[in-house]
């Protein structure tokens, strides 16, 4: 039985974040039953696609998923079960706000079957919090941590943001001490990056708001990285580290070329050696569905066969964001040519400057993981130096 992993996509939030750029609406409580309801028909319609698989993970993202009532939550579970047999370590995780939960929500998503909560608690700051347009409190989030572990969750987990404009290297770990005071299983940290058509980066272009420079976001994740360390955390992604048996398992398939199945408004799939991306507004995604055509992705707004150049170049950035990298004989074995023949010269430069580890495994040392989206940019231009296929609209 192949592995599937399953991408569930929730683009519901009380308040649309500033700095973000993900398919997340806010003002939609009266769409969200019809949603729900998609949601299992569009699995529904996806069955033919689970046969002769195993479903190793579910991953609810958005927007907040923990918006929706855990019964929705329940009901997308109970459909995907239906169409193929769970894993024996299955995991179900799910992204939450502070500000959107309570003890019986997640009493009732743990009933629904999640076995790893998300917590975004983005910081311990009051003050940051506000600049992030955040709704809860640092007391929220320690609230609850506290109410996920009386619900049982196997893994619970909390991301941090850092970068924040005025942000010290003080601050910033007195957060992270505080995030490590709580005893999670698993802590991701990403940096505050500016997305285009964002208010932030609105504010950023106007000059109202400065944010740190590459060499101060180095100093903070170097600093992240060995307070994680000391505190008993393996990291093993570029932004992320778990204590012992805690990894994320629905990003990993993500970054070790498992094929997943994309539910949802705007929701993005791999499948088949296709890319696809569903209708992003969940009134048009709705729509879709109950149209019901290009059965079995009902909801497909885009769709492309990558050529094997950019497959390759894919394959090896997100291997390379993994902490233990890769073998020179998983590449041979995935595309059938010797990764040195392919990027072979690249690898050797990258080596001599110290920014790659070439034996036993190819992996970022520990100044390359600072690098990564340069080697990752040098790559595409090495392996893709035309422009790549565009999206076939559907």
């Amino acid at each position: 039985m192949k592995p599937l992993a399953v991408y569930v996509h929730i683009p519901f939030c009380t308040v649309k974040c500033g700095y973000c750029d993900f398919n997340a609406y806010s003002g939609m409580d009266n769409v969200k039953d019809a949603y729900g309801e998609a949601l299992v028909r569009e699995v529904g319609a996806a069955t033919p696609l689970f046969s002769g698989r195993t479903i190793r993970s579910i991953g609810f993202g958005g927007g907040t998923p923990s918006e929706v009532p855990a019964a929705q939550i329940a009901a997308v579970v109970q459909a995907i079960r239906q169409c193929a047999p769970f894993d024996p370590g299955i995991e179900i995780s799910l992204e939450a706000n502070p500000g959107t939960t309570s003890e019986s929500s997640l009493n009732g998503l743990r009933n629904a079957g999640v076995t790893r909560l998300s917590i975004g608690a983005q910081s311990f700051s009051a003050t940051e919090l506000r600049f992030l347009d955040r709704i809860h409190s640092p007391e929220a989030t320690v609230a609850s941590l506290k109410l996920a572990r009386e619900a049982g969750f196997e893994s619970v987990g909390l991301d941090l943001i850092y970068g924040l404009p005025g942000q010290s290297v003080d601050s910033w770990l007195q957060s992270l001490s505080r995030a490590i005071e709580l005893a999670p299983d698993h802590i991701s940290a990403y940096a505050l990056t500016v997305e285009e058509g964002t208010p932030l980066a609105r504010r950023v272009r106007k000059g109202e708001t400065t944010l740190p420079d590459d060499d101060a976001l180095a100093d903070l994740y170097e600093a992240a990285s060995e307070q994680l360390t000391a505190s008993g955390f393996e990291q093993y992604e570029l932004s992320n580290w778990s204590k012992p048996g805690h990894r994320s398992r629905h990003n990993l398939a993500y970054w070790t070329d498992i094929e997943y199945l994309g539910i949802g408004a705007g929701a993005h799939g791999y499948f088949a050696g296709e890319r696809y991306e569903n209708g992003a507004h969940p009134r048009d995604y709705i729509a879709r569905v109950l149209a019901g055509e290009n059965a079995p992705l009902v909801a497909v707004a885009k769709r492309y066969v990558p050529g094997s150049a950019l497959a390759m170049s894919d394959w090896l950035s997100l291997r390379l964001r993994l902490i233990e990298g890769f073998l020179p004989a998983d590449f041979s074995e995935r595309f059938e040519r010797d990764l040195f023949d392919v990027a072979g010269a690249l690898f050797a430069e990258c080596a001599q400057a110290g920014v790659l580890e070439l034996v036993p495994r190819i992996r970022l040392t520990a100044r390359g993981r600072l690098l990564h989206g340069e080697v990752s940019a040098r790559l595409l231009a090495l392996l893709v130096p035309i422009p790549a296929a565009s999206a076939q609209a559907v």
